[in-house]
């Protein structure tokens, strides 16, 4: 009895490494948010102004600004990505196009 084993090609998981800047940029996003919901907790907390005042630099434009750029790298990454498609893209029709002249020459 001969058994035969077909291979299927599964495209891996990519790992954390090729993926740093979208974890890194997650990371941020998520940090950015806790900033900016403690910042609002501490400055609900007291009706004076010039208590507020330091949650709002602290939390709330530093929160911002961690935002900001979580997604920047973000979408960073989607650039990074469009731009190794396009690669692929062009090697696949420079192969076509070398392909083709060598068949049309005689």
């Amino acid at each position: 009895m001969t058994t035969t084993t077909s291979e299927t090609h599964v495209r891996p998981v990519p790992s954390l490494t090729a993926l740093w800047d979208r974890g890194l940029s997650l990371a941020l996003l998520v940090a950015g948010l806790v900033m900016l919901l403690v910042g609002w907790k501490l400055v609900s907390d007291t009706p004076f102004p010039a208590e507020q005042l330091p949650y709002m630099i602290s939390a709330g434009i530093g929160g911002l600004a961690v935002l900001g750029i979580g997604a920047t790298l973000w979408l960073s990454a989607d650039l990074r990505d469009e731009w190794h498609k396009l690669d692929r893209i062009d090697s696949r029709l420079e192969r076509i196009e070398a392909s083709l002249a060598d068949e049309a020459q005689p």
